[in-house]
């Protein structure tokens, strides 16, 4: 019996080690398109912006004016410039931060997994400089059902057609 428990001791404290290495390797800095030192990304943006894109903090709610913005056009990366929303996707979800129920494509946006607050979320990130911009809910409108939660420091608003 005793032999039983060590092992499942060995076993319990190599399975932890074996996950906490697959963490790590899975925190490895993805490579995108548009990349900046971080000197150059803090004078690009901003502190503000540069804590939401660069460090994945979030704005205070409801402190976006791009929270009101009802005009025709585009949601752009802060960061990068990329075309990331549509005016048409953009809803009021009563939340405090702009909300979308799709991308402008598939191609950009990226998720991964984000434990932060200590269960999963989908984090969303811009596709080209890997700038976070939220996270993802499954309460969003048809036709999707999704909630694209999106910090407004993070986006400039581009009018024209969307």
């Amino acid at each position: 019996m005793e032999n039983r428990t060590t092992f499942d001791r060995r076993q319990m404290l190599f399975g932890a080690a074996a996950l906490t290495a697959l963490a790590a390797c899975g925190r490895a800095e993805a490579k995108y398109p548009v990349t900046m030192t971080d000197a150059e990304w803090k004078k690009k943006l901003g502190a503000e912006a540069y804590a939401v894109l660069r460090k994945a903090a979030t704005e205070r709610p409801w402190s976006s004016p791009l929270n009101k913005e009802k005009r025709a056009g585009t949601f752009v990366c802060k960061g990068c410039g990329q075309a990331l929303y549509s005016s048409k996707t953009k809803f009021e979800s009563g939340t405090g931060w702009p909300s979308f129920w799709a991308p402008i494509d598939g191609k950009a946006v990226g998720t991964k997994t984000d434990f932060k607050i200590g269960f999963p979320r989908t984090e969303v990130h811009c596709s080209r400089c890997g700038g976070h911009l939220g996270h993802i809910f499954d309460d969003g409108p048809e036709p999707t059902g999704k909630r694209h939660c999106i910090n407004g420091l993070s986006l400039v608003f581009r009018p024209g057609r969307a």
